[in-house]
C-alpha cells in the first residue's frame, strides 16, 4: 500500500487497517517460528506498513 493510498483513508479506516495488519504480522511471525516461510521479507514489509499507518494516523489526529 502506497503512502498516497494511506493518506486518502479516513482515521477509522486507518485504525481498522492497523488492527488487521498487526494480526497478520503475528500470524506471519508464528508461521515463521514453526517453519520458515517462503518469503521472510513479508514480515519486514508488514512491520513497515504498520509503522506508515500509525504515522499517518497520528499526523491526521494532530492536524485536527
Amino acid at each position: 500500500m502506497k503512502n498516497s493510498e494511506i493518506r486518502s483513508l479516513s482515521e477509522s479506516e486507518i485504525s481498522e487497517r492497523i488492527v488487521a495488519e498487526q494480526s497478520n504480522l503475528t500470524k506471519l511471525r508464528f508461521a515463521h517460528a514453526i517453519s520458515p516461510i517462503e518469503n521472510p521479507n513479508k514480515i519486514r514489509e508488514t512491520k513497515l506498513l504498520v509503522a506508515r499507518l500509525k504515522t499517518t494516523l497520528s499526523a491526521k489526529q494532530l492536524a485536527k
